[in-house]
């Protein structure tokens, strides 16, 4: 029952900020020049300060060295979810311009806003360290590799054309964000501590200016936009069932096989981060490379939505692992 409170707190305060950015659009409050700027300002300057800051403030290098083991087990289970996703969009014939947005809904979570809130709640301060494996894993697979993934299904791009090579595309401003971090990391290089409060400042507008964006497209497009189509209910069957399956078949295969019994914490930690609702940028990465933005919008909305009911259900299976 707790669980079921606290999932659905956590969608309460999600789905508010939605509305107001659906509200503030609808009355007019927000013109298309904002909706034009605001992308911009996430993805090139709020994302990577946050990215940057959760780094140094969740991470150190004693943790990193000793948590290695959980990230082979992650890190296994990402690779199966871009493999399997990249067949189903074979498979089902998923058109182009909605590719990278299924791919990325199928094996990347919005760990860092929703994940984690909800797994202190759930575990409490112990569970840190182990929800940190799948932060960084998740990090590294959003910006290193799902990123390449829309921006290569851009529909305005036609099939065999040749493109000029791209280094902004090569590395993304929240990628940067995130190898400079570790550089600072690893280096034991201190930040001041006026600097930090300054980049954490700008870095916490990711999340609500996100939610207003995904609000300001269902006003756009109509609240009749939120429906199960069939690419969205398989999307979502990836998200909230085949991503958690791959994740418990990885921890039951390294402890029959392997004999590397995670402990109950980390195993129900990586477990419930596994189903996180999508990212709540997604729309916006969508929007750069010109792919089916209502689609993603629709993914994020339905299951941050659905998150409420899948979390329940999921700490009963963590609990039988």
């Amino acid at each position: 029952m707790a669980a079921f409170i606290t999932s659905l707190e956590s969608v309460a305060e999600i789905v508010l900020v939605i509305a107001l950015g659906y509200w503030l659009r609808g009355s007019g409050r927000l013109g298309d020049e904002f909706k034009g700027n605001i992308s911009f300002i996430i993805m090139k300057i709020a994302l990577p300060a946050s990215i940057f800051v959760s780094v140094l403030k969740y991470l150190t290098r004693d943790k990193l060295a000793s948590l290695s083991g959980g990230l082979v087990f992650t890190f296994a289970s990402f690779t199966l979810g871009y493999i399997v996703a990249w067949i189903l969009t074979k498979v089902f014939k998923i058109r182009k311009g909605r590719r990278g947005t299924f791919i990325n809904m199928f094996v990347n979570a919005n760990t860092i806003f929703i994940g984690l809130p909800l797994n202190m709640a759930l575990f409490g301060t112990k569970s840190l360290p182990y929800f940190l494996v799948y932060y960084v894993m998740n990090t590294i697979s959003t910006w290193a590799i799902g990123i390449f993934f829309i921006s290569s299904d851009d529909p305005t791009v036609e099939k065999g054309a040749k493109k000029d090579f791209n280094w902004k595309k090569l590395l993304p401003a929240p990628l940067v964000g995130f190898l400079v971090s570790l550089v600072f990391l690893l280096l034991a290089i201190p930040v001041p501590d006026w600097i930090n409060k300054t980049l954490d400042m700008v870095g916490g507008i990711v999340t609500p200016m996100s939610l207003i964006y995904i609000g300001i497209i269902l006003a756009d497009a109509g609240l009749k936009s939120i429906k199960f189509d069939r690419d969205t209910i398989l999307a979502l069957v990836g998200r909230f069932i085949i991503a958690p399956a791959l994740m418990i078949a990885i921890i039951l295969l390294g402890k029959s096989m392997m004999g590397t019994n995670l402990p109950a914490l980390e195993s129900s930690s990586f477990i419930i981060q596994s189903a996180a609702p999508g990212l709540a940028v997604l729309p916006i990465l969508v929007d750069q490379s010109h792919g089916d933005v209502d689609y993603a919008t629709n993914l994020v909305t339905t299951s941050t939505v659905l998150f409420v009911i899948v979390v329940p259900i999921l700490m009963q299976v963590a609990n039988l692992i």
